[in-house]
């Protein structure tokens, strides 16, 4: 279940709230019904009819007993008697479209173009959000999936913010298990030593070497095994090298000091090789968490639940979770070893949170083959009587691929998240100077162009798509200064900076002469007000559904609204200080507002380009 968000207007000038309320008024007045103001259908107008906002009158006629027509022509008359700033409005068929005075957008944009905060709503004293995001293996290094992961969630968080949450950004470091007792003994048989520093591999690249170490030997043995008459099934538990790292497994969890010396040194090195990646990749947490230290409380409480008879233990001394009435089946939690499993870390991990934060929300971002885990996760929390299970909820997201034969990685296999953002840098790089746009810059802020171009293409490309979704990233296609891409924005918002450069020595005319005029707003400059109208209310959108993809979307329509109007409507040309200064509060709040966009997206926007 997703947190409620608050559902009102945020700004005093929203003229919504009025034509609901006084739609209201008016089927009382006239047809002497009582109706709330959410079972009004209402809706901005399609851009292709004439209109601001529409009422859905059809199912009014049940107040009026009159036809759709004579129903929106009633209503219509009343509203516009009613609120000063109705223009006209016109019918089509059951539908009232309200058309808005010009001098109602104008006096929006003369009140709301400086407002550093419009959209955004302060931090409320309420239980903050916990999202979990990025949760690697010390295994090896972050790779593509991870990048969409990290993104996402930071997004989310950004998101969330902005809609008044106090939010918790929770990395939960998957430290443990077998999978990091594969590269401890790998490096244990074959590494001979081998340090970051002696082999000048970043830390999570050397383990992630040892890791596909392990795997090549763990293969060759199950098909020597197979081709002595096991099946790849048997082969596969009876591989000496697996069963060398299960011995590592349990010497770990009985605290073994040379295990654990090994463990903590080539955690050390993967640490440090993650931190360089998440500053690359402009992405920070509030709390790291350690599952090294979290399944031991998910022990204690699989051990309670079966003492009250909750959970069931087999014969084999394991524990499981019977979930066959609720559709599902028995889940293992402890192993007859008594070693943990993924679903007993996650357990001690969301009592550790509850307990500390008391959260409104445990989100967790994770990818879509993981549903079933967050599904028994859940069934088995309500089972041991956490009540907040409830709580808990998975944004799961799809798979993101490169088009074949674009890049490889190191391992043929796996694309590294480091090897995709050097290959951003260098397309960046490669396209911007063909364009010219660093002529003339120096080295380091050329660098640090292509660095902002490079991630924002990376960025807005991901997070454009709807996280459900599988998608398709191909890197050449992300860099395009004129298709729906980060550094087409991202040149809108330098374009703008520059023109209001040029603007400063111009003197705006007082805002209060603004404010009545009519008839000088012209289509594009009234389509970007509305635009930047709804802001608010778009980050309110994408903060209900999760989806960053709702603001990296308007951003677009708001970037490429503002070109047409650069391209076609003078500003600094103006001879009419009127307009002119309309048209330059119109760019600043549109630069203001894009910028805001990017932020919550977690992409910067250059000054210059």
């Amino acid at each position: 279940m997703k947190i409620p968000l608050p559902l009102f207007f945020r700004s005093s000038s929203m003229i919504e709230q009025i034509l609901l309320e006084k739609s209201c008024e008016a089927i009382k007045e006239l047809y002497s019904q009582s109706v709330a103001p959410e079972l009004i259908g209402f809706e901005k107008t399609k851009k292709e009819i004439e209109g601001d906002f529409t009422i859905v009158v059809f199912p009014l006629t049940r107040y009026s007993k009159k036809s759709p027509e004579i129903t929106a022509q009633e209503l219509g008359h009343y509203l516009q008697k009613s609120i000063n700033d109705i223009k006209e409005f016109k019918i089509i068929k059951g539908f009232l479209n309200i058309i808005l005075t010009e001098s109602y957008w104008i006096s929006f944009l003369v009140d709301h173009y400086k407002m550093k905060d419009f959209g955004i709503i302060k931090e409320r004293n309420i239980r903050p959000v916990l999202v979990e995001y990025s949760s690697p293996n010390t295994n090896k290094p972050l790779h593509l999936g991870h990048i969409r992961n990290n993104l996402l969630g930071y997004s989310l968080a950004e998101i969330l913010k902005a809609n008044g949450y106090k939010v918790i950004k929770v990395n939960l470091v998957n430290d443990r298990g077998i999978h990091i007792c594969k590269s401890m003994l790998a490096y244990m048989k074959w590494g001979q030593g081998e340090t970051p520093g002696s082999t000048g591999m970043k830390g999570d690249h050397l383990v992630g070497k040892f890791y596909v170490l392990f795997d090549k030997h763990y293969k060759e043995e199950i098909k020597s095994l197979m081709e002595k008459g096991l099946t790849e099934e048997e082969a596969g538990k009876q591989a000496p090298v697996y069963l060398e790292a299960q011995e590592i497994l349990r010497k770990w969890e009985a605290k073994d000091r040379k295990t654990l010396d090994l463990w903590n040194l080539m955690n050390s090195w993967v640490y440090k090789g993650f931190d360089e990646t998440y500053k690359r990749l402009g992405v920070n947490f509030d709390l790291i968490q350690y599952e090294s230290a979290t399944y031991i409380s998910g022990r204690e409480l699989i051990m309670e639940g079966c003492e009250n008879g909750s959970l069931i233990q087999k014969q084999d001394g394991s524990i499981c979770a019977d979930l066959r009435n609720e559709g599902l089946d028995e889940k293992v939690l402890l192993r007859a070893d008594g070693t943990s499993v993924y679903m007993t870390q996650d357990l001690g991990t969301a009592q550790q949170r509850f307990e500390e934060f008391h959260p409104s929300q445990m989100i967790y971002v994770v990818g879509n083959e993981q549903i079933y885990h967050f599904d028994v996760l859940k069934l088995v929390l309500k089972k041991l009587g956490k009540d907040w299970a409830s709580r808990i909820y998975h944004l799961s997201y799809g798979m993101v691929e490169l088009p074949h034969g674009k890049m490889k990685s190191r391992e043929g296999t796996v694309v590294d998240a480091d090897d995709l953002l050097d290959e951003m840098f260098r397309t960046a790089e490669e396209t911007t100077r063909a364009l010219g746009k660093v002529d003339e810059f120096s080295d380091a802020d050329a660098k640090k162009l292509f660095n902002m171009i490079g991630l924002g293409a990376l960025k807005y490309f991901i997070l454009k798509v709807d996280p459900r979704k599988n998608m398709l990233f191909d890197p050449e296609e992300s860099i395009d200064f004129n298709g729906n891409t980060g550094p087409f924005i991202q040149y809108t918002y330098a374009r703008i900076q520059s023109l209001l450069n040029k603007a400063s020595g111009f003197r705006l005319q007082a805002s209060g002469n603004l404010k009545h005029l009519d008839g000088s707003l012209n289509v594009l400059e009234k389509d970007i007000i509305k635009l930047l109208y709804v802001f608010p209310q778009v980050v309110m959108q994408a903060g209900t559904e999760y989806s960053p993809a709702r603001i990296a979307n308007y951003v677009y329509d708001l970037a490429r609204e503002y070109n047409q109007f650069y391209q076609e409507i003078p500003v600094l040309k103006e001879e009419d200080t009127v307009k002119r200064t309309v048209r330059l509060m119109l760019t600043s709040f549109t630069g203001d507002v894009i910028k805001r966009s990017m932020a919550v997206l977690g992409i910067e926007v250059p000054a210059r380009m």
